[in-house]
């Protein structure tokens, strides 16, 4: 109809001779109706319609949206679950409120394979599509791995917090960084230069976003709410949601690990309001009673009378612990390198060489010469496959300190 229409307007006054052309007027006039009913077309005269300009991109999008919802379908059927189409939330960009759920798709977004799109089965009972993610991001997550998605990450960093504590009249100065840098002494390494220089590093960047101004090599113009533009400016570029991953196994996987796991957290966290007692939400329920029963027959957890269960004190720590120890020995016997348990607050150095993914989490596998060592990973150190790391553990993470030329990861 919109090739025929003239300057958006169809004239279907006049009823054709032949039968043909009356039931295609007949089917055109019904079809004109459905379009007035929507909004996109109006009967200014008996048989005289107007179509609206938003037509062809509403019924293009209408398309794509009907392509979408096929997608979480089939997506649902291979998992051997249906779902109403009304539960479906389809995300045009990053969504507002955080969901959990698992990952029943995963596939490119666009041909050149800089976006991914997750379709997620969520414990809120709705199923979740949501586009243009980094695939970056999501590189653990596989087929039943358990994610959070929500809105882009507005935290304002921790170097942009120190920058910000070291202005005076609104300049930040390199150099009196550097002075009060080595006069608290708390850089892992004593790497206080290159320290310093991830500072100026990402003045650098947000000079060329246009919120710092760059005076000279020791003085930056810095404006009072440097910190919340920062961060907006972090959040702002491509909005692309936020995502953790959870866990990278599925949940029989999880009920049946040595190690840490997320339903563990969410068993001594006691969480179960957020699960709708249906769909996924109802599978993580039984999960999360399936591995109760396995804590407890481990030791791990105890029925009290009143049929409360209290759990070991420290668990998360305590099974972590247990699943590093069990993956270095297997890892030991297959380096012929004998693995070394590292404790808290002791700095770990040596060549990055590669990663365990446990139950736990993913790990980072840490060499010298004469041992190796699992510590937790973090994305900072992805580049460094290869080289020479060092860091401190603190708190079940690791502070990394990536040396003079790089300096600190913030």
């Amino acid at each position: 109809m919109l090739a025929e229409a003239e300057d958006r307007f169809l004239d279907l006054r006049h009823e054709p001779d032949d039968p043909r052309g009356q039931a295609d007027r007949t089917l055109r006039l019904r079809r004109l109706g459905k379009l007035g009913d929507m909004g996109l077309a109006t009967e200014h005269a008996p048989g005289v319609w107007e179509l609206s300009e938003q037509l062809e991109p509403t019924l293009r999008e209408m398309g794509e949206r009907g392509d979408i919802i096929r997608t979480m379908q089939k997506a649902l059927r291979a998992e051997g679950a249906e779902r109403d189409p009304m539960s479906f939330s389809i995300h045009d960009a990053a969504p507002a409120t955080p969901f959990v759920g698992r990952v029943i798709d995963k596939h490119l977004s666009d041909e050149l394979g800089e976006e991914l799109t997750l379709v997620v089965d969520g414990i809120d009972g709705r199923t979740h599509h949501v586009a243009g993610i980094d695939p970056v991001r999501v590189a653990e997550a596989r087929i039943g791995s358990i994610v959070e998605i929500g809105p882009p990450d507005s935290a304002v960093r921790p170097s942009d917090r120190a920058i910000a504590g070291m202005v005076e009249g609104g300049i930040y100065r390199p150099s009196r960084h550097l002075e009060q840098a080595r006069f608290e002494g708390r850089v892992p390494g004593g790497d206080y230069d290159g320290f310093v220089a991830s500072h100026v590093r990402r003045l650098e960047a947000l000079r060329r976003a246009g919120i710092v101004e760059r005076i000279d090599a020791d003085q930056w113009r810095i404006p009072e709410d440097f910190a919340t533009r920062a961060a907006a400016h972090d959040a702002g570029r491509g909005g692309r949601a936020n995502i953790r991953v959870l866990s990278s196994f599925d949940l029989d996987r999880q009920i049946g690990a040595h190690g840490a796991t997320w339903l563990d957290r969410r068993l001594v966290g006691g969480a179960v309001s957020d699960l709708v007692p249906a769909g996924f939400g109802e599978q993580v329920r039984e999960a999360m009673e399936q591995r109760r029963e396995r804590l407890i027959g481990q030791g791990d957890a105890t029925q009290r009378p009143d049929g409360r269960v209290s759990y070991r004190r420290n668990l998360i720590a305590t099974l972590q612990e247990r699943e590093v120890a069990r993956v270095g020995e297997e890892l030991a016997a297959a380096k012929s390198v004998p693995f070394r348990a590292v404790a808290d607050g002791e700095t770990v150095s040596g060549m990055f060489t590669g990663t365990a993914q446990l139950s736990s989490g993913k790990f980072a596998i840490v060499e010298k010469s004469h041992e190796f060592t699992l510590v937790p990973w973090r994305p900072v150190i992805e580049r460094r496959l290869g080289q020479e790391v060092m860091g401190v553990v603190q708190g079940g993470s690791v502070s990394w300190q990536l040396g003079r030329t790089k300096g600190l990861e913030l």
